[in-house]
């Protein structure tokens, strides 16, 4: 169930909402609350489960009127679906009950515990609260892999696709894979939103890249939080030997954090955090 991106400011569609004076029935108010847009295409749905190759356990985050559960259930995935709203919960839940592959909680996903057994995450997720819901899954211990419907900027910011990286994507680098999938036009939804989407995956890596995750996140925190603008600038003053390390990385002296590929990274790690 998608919603409007209001981290960052994105949230274009909520604010058509309060300048429309629509929301006089409860399904309305709902919609404006929540910024509700189903996914209705079934070409975009087709896509999800592919992209997501579900099997065992998946917990999808809104599922909303029911289009992708039902599809990732006849792929093969048991799937738990966590849904806020009420009566949508109560309507997919009755229209599932006979169904034993799927299970519907009445509950913000946010605020559920991660379960012990391996376990994938897909659904067409809340705009409004897509950073929650990519930070529970990182901190998920027993998560395979999350398949996630964004909007299309935040999904090609944290894959890297403007040549630039954050430190959401560098942090977790070593134990996750981040790939940009298919563009899902905004016409795909209803009510339609006014931005595109896109497939956000990020797959748990068989073995990690560093062994030592603290002294990882310190070093790309520094160099994330640094002054100066530069990746030089920030670590130098914590680090000797960084012009060595930023050679071996392959990496400029005058290159501004955010366009040091997470791979560089590791190598900067390997040369000064070993």
């Amino acid at each position: 169930m998608a919603q409007n991106f209001a981290h960052g400011n994105y949230s274009h569609t909520q604010k058509k909402a309060r300048n429309g004076g629509g929301g006089r029935t409860p399904v309305d108010r709902a919609r404006r609350e929540l910024s509700q847009n189903f996914l209705v295409d079934r070409h975009a749905i087709d896509l999800m489960v592919k992209a997501a190759s579900p099997e065992g356990l998946v917990l999808e985050p809104g599922p909303g009127e029911g289009a992708l559960t039902l599809a990732l259930a006849a792929a093969g995935a048991r799937v738990v679906g966590y849904e806020v709203d009420p009566r949508l919960a109560g309507r997919l839940s009755s229209r599932t009950r006979d169904d034993s592959r799927i299970e519907i909680v009445r509950a913000d996903f946010t605020t559920v515990r991660a379960p012990r057994e391996p376990f994938a995450v897909v659904g067409n997720i809340p705009y409004s609260i897509t950073s929650k819901i990519v930070d529970w899954c990182l901190r998920a211990p027993a998560l395979t892999s999350a398949t996630l419907l964004t909007q299309r900027e935040y999904a090609r910011k944290r894959a890297g696709d403007f040549g630039r990286w954050t430190l959401v994507t560098v942090e977790s680098w070593p134990w996750f894979d981040w790939r940009l999938g298919d563009t899902i036009g905004r016409n795909g939804f209803r009510p339609v939103p006014s931005v595109d989407s896109a497939i956000l995956r990020v797959e748990r890596r068989p073995e990690p890249l560093v062994d030592d995750r603290r002294s990882y996140q310190r070093l790309v925190e520094i160099g994330f939080g640094g002054l100066g603008g530069s990746v030089r600038a920030s670590l130098k003053p914590h680090y000797p030997g960084v012009d060595e390390a930023l050679a071996a990385a392959g990496v400029a002296r005058d290159t501004v954090v955010g366009y040091v590929h997470p791979g560089q990274w590791i190598v900067l790690w390997e040369c000064l955090c070993r």
